[in-house]
């Protein structure tokens, strides 16, 4: 799939690389390294000024998101209503810092300078779903939402594993 993308464009064209890593990113999630150095070969450019490019752009990831991504406002309203205390929390409760991803890929948590949502600060946004006037109290309530459901051993397997 890799090769499908970085062959849409011209070899040994530098002037590619930005659009370039946005098509690789929209495949695949994030930069993988090795399709990265696919396209450093095909546009004739070194590893380090790809990643030059891809750490100086926000818009860019050389990991990937996990299944729900976590965006914490920090944004002048939210920082009044104390987002900065939400954010320690969900660190806390996820075991990560802001910007990393949790080791089973669940979430992934960020830091957004505005959500947009100032009247009801301090706000979250999980996936696509908005939480506002958020407490640290509310923060293992919202995360168990969005925790993979555990399969509940049905009541045979569990008589067969008795005897």
């Amino acid at each position: 799939m890799a090769n499908q993308i970085i062959e849409k464009y011209p070899k040994n064209d530098r002037s590619i690389l930005i659009p370039l890593l946005q098509d690789i990113q929209e495949e695949n999630g994030y930069l993988p390294e090795d399709v990265l150095k696919e396209a450093a070969a095909h546009i004739g450019i070194s590893m380090s000024s790809i990643y030059g490019v891809a750490t100086f752009y926000n818009q860019f990831r050389l990991t990937p998101l996990g299944k729900n991504v976590i965006r914490v406002c920090r944004g002048t309203a939210c920082h009044v209503k104390n987002s900065a205390n939400i954010l320690f929390g969900l660190e806390t409760a996820l075991n990560i810092k802001a910007g990393q991803t949790t080791r089973d890929k669940n979430f992934t948590l960020e830091v957004v300078s505005c959500i947009g949502a100032c009247s009801i600060a301090p706000v979250i946004c999980i996936n696509d779903d908005y939480y506002g006037r958020v407490t640290v109290k509310e923060i293992d309530r919202i995360l168990k939402k969005y925790q993979p459901v555990q399969p509940k051993p049905s009541p045979q397997k569990a008589e067969e594993v008795v005897k």
